[in-house]
């Protein structure tokens, strides 16, 4: 997920990781999870949120908190299991043609909307016209399918009708996909809350109204969303007994209330309201050694974003190269999270994708890009003044206003301006929907930025940064880049190794071209109570699954 995507930018606070797989399998019995759970306990599950929910129309939804409950309340062709592996979802199994081009989804027959109205071919058909259309003003839409799916670039730029997209209806329960171009990740797309089904009768008789409350939702999934609009700050999701496999689903409810501070899902956790809880760096120090503290490793990246428009000093490449390694990483990670973040010397995140031959890590394989090194640093930064024919430099560094982003904004000013003389940072640090409004425009200098994945696949980090990417807005453009970019989805798109090696190449153009500074790969560190079983925390996509999990008292 962006954070929004997604791309979105994050705010780090309590830090949950957005948006994102391999391979199919037959069963969803195999990914029970081991819960052990006899049921004799209460099956609710009391969390806290980080926030209201902006959207559940799956059309719409482009932040962590939509995907999560979309995903939860609602599924798609298949879903993620245990250790990201792809299940069964509404679709049972699926035909590819000699080409790659033509998926055929066969839908199981006894999937039922809440209102009872069967799940069928024609929901997937209308939902993904509905997220292309123009009309609807669907941010994921054209991200997730242009270049995917057959048409969807042309009606995304109205030159072609919404009845042209590569998706059809053979029958009721028969879907055809026909794609642009072979996609090696697509089965994990298939798995994202842009691909999810919409009932159109219910959709169209709801109007503006549609998705902006409990009564205006429909659910195909494990859990229905109750007692929820979009202002609400506590809600809950309930089993969904018309759920085609509700019975491995053991929670029979999920109840959430709004927290923002730490310290007061701390307190919460400490009586018994909830049964999780995300720490703060300074809640580290205090619970690290409590038996409930649990530390889950996260693939989303932060890192710093150079507007190169903007400042004559960042359209400096050595200035750009200085500021990337000026700052102490490690320090950041093990004193301002201290949540189990690692350094971040690449974009692709450590333990995310593997290589196609040997099977070694991407990370690893790539190595490390850019690490802190204050005299090299130093002498890049003169190096690059002198070419920019000045002794100072003035910046603007777009931040989050939250009180862990606000000690971390400090810190990597702080290092900066140490490290760098003649370097004034000057910190803006406002509220996320405006940073993301300022980042859209362009609007800034230098800006902390996140990352999450939306597939599993280091196309959806790298394909950021071609030239014309809607996520790009920095200014930033270099042809091999884009032309590694091109062949891995076209050339090279049925030869791994020859994909995966051009993702190596191009990701080493990016740091040479200092095009951003990685900063860390994020992990959350939280208080869980030992009886909650059964929990997924997903590599990509909705952060939690909840299908499978238990409380076993």
């Amino acid at each position: 997920m962006k954070f929004s995507k997604h791309s979105l930018p994050l705010t780090i606070g309590i830090l949950l990781s957005i948006f994102m797989v391999a391979c199919s399998s037959d069963s969803s019995d195999s990914n029970n999870s081991d819960s052990g759970s006899e049921g004799k306990a209460e099956q609710t599950l009391n969390l806290t949120n980080g926030d209201t929910i902006p959207s559940m129309d799956s059309s719409l939804a482009a932040d962590e908190y939509g995907f999560q409950f979309l995903g939860a309340t609602t599924e798609g062709l298949y879903r993620l299991g245990k250790d990201a592996e792809i299940v069964d979802g509404i679709a049972t199994e699926h035909k590819v043609s000699e080409d790659a081009l033509t998926w055929t989804f066969t839908l199981r027959e006894d999937a039922v909307w809440s209102n009872g109205a069967p799940v069928t071919a024609h929901d997937f058909v209308y939902a993904w016209r509905r997220a292309i259309n123009p009309e609807t003003g669907s941010e994921y839409g054209p991200y997730m399918m242009n270049g995917v799916i057959k048409n969807a670039t042309a009606i995304s730029n109205s030159e072609l009708p919404v009845e042209d997209l590569g998706i059809k209806a053979k029958d009721d329960y028969t879907v055809v996909v026909t794609l642009e171009k072979p996609i090696p990740y697509f089965e994990s797309l298939t798995t994202f809350g842009t691909f999810l089904p919409l009932n159109q009768k219910f959709v169209e008789s709801k109007g503006d109204e549609y998705a902006t409350s409990s009564e205006n939702l429909l659910s195909n999934g494990p859990f229905k969303l109750m007692d929820w609009d979009s202002t609400t700050s506590s809600w809950n999701l309930v089993k969904n007994e018309d759920y085609w496999d509700a019975e491995t689903v053991s929670l029979e409810k999920i109840t959430f209330d709004v927290v923002k501070d730490p310290q007061v899902a701390v307190d919460l956790y400490e009586k018994g309201r909830v049964d999780r809880a995300g720490l703060s760096a300074d809640l580290v120090d205090r619970y690290a050694s409590n038996e409930d503290y649990k530390v889950t490793p996260e693939t989303s990246v932060f890192y710093f974003k150079f507007n190169q428009t903007t400042s004559e000093a960042l359209a400096n490449k050595n200035i750009r190269k200085a500021i990337s390694r000026a700052f102490n990483k490690q320090a950041l990670v093990d004193e301002i999270l201290n949540n189990g973040s690692i350094v971040a010397n690449g974009l692709v995140p450590k333990e995310f994708v593997s290589m196609p031959e040997g099977g070694e890590d991407f990370r690893e394989v790539s190595g490390d890009l850019v690490t802190y090194d204050v005299e090299k640093a130093k002498k890049l930064w003169e190096k690059g003044l002198e070419e920019i024919g000045k002794e100072t430099v003035e910046l603007e560094f777009l931040a989050g206003d939250g009180e862990t982003s606000k000690n971390m904004n400090e810190y990597l000013a702080n290092q900066l301006e140490t490290n760098l003389e003649g370097l004034t940072i000057n910190l803006k640090q406002v509220p996320f929907e405006q940073r993301l409004t300022l980042s859209e425009n362009m609007n800034y200098d230098l800006q902390f930025y996140g990352w999450g994945p939306d597939y599993l696949d280091p196309y959806t980090f790298l394909n950021m940064y071609i030239t014309d990417s809607q996520y790009n807005k920095m200014g930033y453009s270099n042809p091999k880049y884009d032309e590694l970019m091109k062949k891995s989805a076209t050339d090279y798109v049925l030869d791994p190794v020859k994909r995966y090696n051009a993702f190596l190449e191009a990701e080493k153009i990016l740091f040479e071209d200092a095009a951003i500074a990685p900063i860390y790969q994020s992990a959350r560190a939280q208080l869980v109570k030992p009886y909650v079983e059964g929990v997924i925390s997903n590599p990509f996509g909705q952060t939690y699954e909840w299908k499978w999990a238990s409380i076993n008292k």
